[in-house]
């Protein structure tokens, strides 16, 4: 009998089959293959259909650029602050709304010019043979694509499909309002020539040809307006960036899927800024300028009217005489004159610059402090830096939402507004004292023009008129002339390193490369994760180690699938991979008897779980090998509740088992031969209400002793234990019970029920047998080939089944024939 007394029948603690684990990814390979190609599909289907995304960029440059005419008497424009002030603010204009909205107002980008793709509309500016010239006053119908097919080379069809909803938004560009319109029919079709005006309640354009248009016939375009507001949010994301290690570079860079449309924008961007930097620049030239010529004006007719004085005084008289007796005082009086006025002037500035200071908020308009001859630097420096500050705030209100960089601002406006007010308080203060000093030297020499005749007296007052006025226009002339070559001479801050350019390439996107390998990792993952769950849910036994982990019951052997139609495939098969294993089994069974010393007639029963497990097929084919090498064995169906062995021999089961224990029939006569040599056969019979008790009377002991006598074999086919107790009754007959277990049938859980009874001692010399293994590690199918007690594996010699390549082997063996 079979050593025991060293087991010990435990549940062991489930682990997680790394190794079959493995194993079952490598079976299910064709399942990750279709995954990664349909996954690959569903990435190119994604990747065609994207729009292509392309980045250009441009590069400048912020410099400080000194007028080549700047002096001490000519410094009209100052430029203070440094080039790191200046970059960031000419990276806060490049993106404010309010440049922004200028350069697509200026390029109209807010009109969409597209092509239809396989996919979707492209978007073809700089591509198409036209473009349009709207009227801004005018509505025209936004969110709605009108196509344009030209029918010849002057006449071209306009249509829009209006569809179910003929309601429609206007969009007016003059104020960016929105207006509806119902429109009566679906379509709208009307043909016009090219160059004559659309005039429509809903489209008001002209379309023009390109100068380079060309096979344009019978081709069809798409145009549309979209909102102003969006656009320019759209081309505000600009991203300006400065050098870290030169801060007065910038980048500008633009994403877009038309590379024409972001050349033209970063291009027109940079100029629009280099022309509004450098109208910012020439300001004081452009305030003075226009101070001097309205000072000017009022000047011609000052002097005309002197001069008109002079000659009437001068008609009848001898110039000569009266001209000689006070020329060295004229000239004397007259420089005191000029210097008067010019501290007058200087003084007047200064008091009209401290009102404006006190009542106004708006520097930008305040003439140069060099108009009237100021130049005290710090009054210079002051003003031009509030000129600047005012500026920019004026700028800054299109550009910025809080109020934070305003402050910052008007506190810095207020800081210098106390310095200069300070400046022109002591300034005042040294004019003043210059004034009296001159007005004690023309009052002086006044008292030596006193003591001439009186005609020379009159003349000279009237000269010195004229000779004053003569001298501040041309003091405002040179002035205004200074300040023309300034302006003339200002060059912008801001200049191209690199300007935009279409060199090809610029791709940003779509990343293909990334969805292509996102698809390799979701085609590997899905399958990856479906096997895992499956795994960790799967409670069936599946391998050999699965019962070695379950129990301590040893393994007798592995049988394969079934390879025939019925039952019997020993015997339609012998030399079969599958009649190999049962071949085993019977070896590894007789060394068994062997080492137990049992002599005469060996009884082995079959039982399993539960129903379906294969235990009548293992117990009919275990019999065939018996019998295939001549000893005589019989197969006593004891299964009563659910007969079936019977079938597979084509007898009948009429009579059988039950008959004899209830005593209707005697031994000989339930026994049948079958056309198997050697090999008989007992059926269940009809099913007994009393199953259970009829194998446990003295009949069923009886037929044993009797059947011993007989046969040297003999297979009890019983009931599954796990549900009925019937095999527990026969145990006692037996000198060895193998229990059938099935790969991916019998539950894990099962074991323990067999656990239980072995421990108990209800079944004794039990054994496993493994029924129904199939090796999916492999490609094809492999048998169980003589597991358990040393026995091996049975060389390929003694198989007559043959195997034919499948899936790539093949392939292969076709093409190497």
């Amino acid at each position: 009998m079979l050593d025991t007394k060293d087991f010990t029948f435990f549940e062991s603690q489930s682990n997680f089959d790394f190794k079959g684990f493995f194993f079952k990814i490598i079976s299910n390979w064709k399942w990750f293959l279709l995954t990664l190609i349909i996954a690959f599909l569903i990435a190119y289907n994604i990747n065609v259909r994207k729009e292509k995304v392309y980045g250009m960029e441009s590069v400048i440059v912020v410099k400080d650029e000194n007028n080549p005419f700047f002096t001490a008497n000519t410094s009209l424009v100052f430029n203070w602050g440094g080039v790191s002030d200046k970059v960031q603010t000419v990276i806060t204009k490049l993106r404010s709304r309010s440049h922004n909205e200028f350069v697509v107002d200026k390029l109209e980008y807010y009109i969409k010019y597209e092509t239809k793709g396989k996919y979707f509309f492209e978007d073809a500016y700089g591509i198409v043979p036209f473009y349009v010239q709207i009227d801004k006053n005018k509505g025209q119908l936004a969110s709605t694509l009108i196509k344009v097919k030209f029918i010849n080379d002057t006449k071209y069809e306009l249509s829009v499909d209006f569809g179910e909803f003929p309601s429609r938004s206007l969009i007016h560009y003059v104020d960016n309002s929105r207006s509806n319109f119902d429109y009566e029919n679906k379509v709208f079709k009307r043909v016009y020539k090219i160059n004559e005006m659309v005039d429509l309640p809903f489209l008001n354009f002209k379309l023009f040809l390109k100068p380079t248009a060309s096979q344009y016939v019978n081709k069809e375009y798409y145009l549309g307006f979209e909102d102003f507001d969006a656009t320019v949010s759209k081309y505000k994301n600009i991203n300006v960036d400065a050098d870290n290690k030169a801060q007065s570079v910038i980048s500008l860079q633009l994403q877009g899927t038309n590379k024409s449309r972001l050349v033209e924008y970063l291009n027109t961007t940079v100029q629009v800024l280099q022309k509004n930097q450098l109208d910012s620049k020439n300001l004081f030239a452009t305030n003075t300028i226009s101070f001097i010529d309205s000072t000017l004006v009022e000047m011609e007719a000052q002097i005309k009217d002197a001069e008109g004085e002079l000659k009437n005084f001068r008609k009848g008289k001898n110039i000569f005489e009266i001209e000689g007796g006070g020329q060295f005082l004229t000239e004397k009086l007259s420089e005191f004159d000029v210097q008067k006025d010019e501290a007058e002037r200087k003084i007047k500035y200064l008091d009209n610059l401290k009102v404006y200071l006190d009542k106004s908020v708006d520097f930008t308009v305040l003439p140069a402090p060099s108009v009237a001859n100021i130049d005290d630097p710090n009054i210079l420096l002051n003003v031009s830096k509030l000129i600047e500050l005012s500026k920019e705030r004026d700028e800054l209100k299109y550009a910025v939402k809080k109020g934070v960089m305003f402050t910052e601002l008007d506190v810095k406006m207020k800081a210098i507004k106390n310095v200069l007010l300070e400046n022109i308080s002591s300034s005042k203060s040294a004019l003043k004292i210059d004034l009296n000093s001159i007005n004690r030297n023309i009052s002086k020499t006044e008292s030596e023009v006193s003591i001439l005749p009186e005609q020379q007296q009159e003349h000279l007052k009237i000269f010195r008129k004229y000779n004053l006025k003569d001298n501040i226009y041309n003091t405002f002339l040179q002035k205004r002339s200074e300040a023309e070559i300034v302006k003339a001479a200002n060059i912008s801050d801001i200049d191209f390193i690199d300007p935009a350019k279409d060199i090809g390439g610029g791709l940003r996107g779509p990343k293909t490369s990334i969805n292509y390998i996102l698809a390799a990792f979701l085609g590997i993952l899905i399958p990856l994760i479906i096997i895992f769950i499956l795994s960790l849910l799967d409670n069936n036994i599946n391998t050999i180690e699965d019962i070695q982990k379950l129990t301590k019951i040893p393994v007798i052997g592995v049988i394969g699938k079934k390879n025939t139609e019925n039952n019997l495939s020993v015997f339609e098969k012998p030399k079969s991979p599958l009649a190999e294993s049962f071949r085993a089994i019977r070896s590894s069974l007789q060394f068994l008897y062997k080492k137990q010393k049992d002599e005469g007639a060996k009884i082995l029963m079959l039982t399993s779980s539960v129903s379906g497990e294969g235990k009548t097929f293992c117990s009919i084919n275990l019999a065939t090998v018996f019998a295939l090498s001549e000893k005589k064995t019989v197969i006593v169906g004891l299964d009563l509740r659910k007969p079936r062995i019977f079938g597979d021999f084509n007898i009948d089961n009429i009579t059988g088992v039950v008959n004899y224990l209830i005593g209707q029939k005697k031994l000989d006569e339930v026994i049948q031969s079958t056309h198997i040599p050697y090999l008989d056969l007992i059926p269940s019979g009809p099913i007994p209400p009393n199953p259970a008790e009829l194998l446990m009377g003295e009949s069923m002991g009886e037929m044993i002793e009797e059947l011993k006598l007989t046969y040297d074999y003999i297979i009890l086919d019983t009931p599954p234990v796990g549900l009925v107790s019937d095999a527990l009754e026969l145990a006692k007959y037996c000198d060895a019970t193998l229990y059938v277990t099935r790969q991916g049938f019998t539950k894990k859980g099962m074991l323990s029920v067999v656990n239980e009874k072995h421990k108990r001692g209800e079944l004794h010399n039990i054994s496993i047998l493994f029924n129904g293994f199939e090796n999916k590690a492999k490609y094809g199918y492999g048998y169980g080939y003589g597991y358990g007690y040393g026995y091996g594996a049975y060389g390929e010699s003694y198989h007559d089944e043959s195997f034919e390549p499948k899936g790539w082997r093949r392939f292969f063996k076709k093409w190497n024939k």
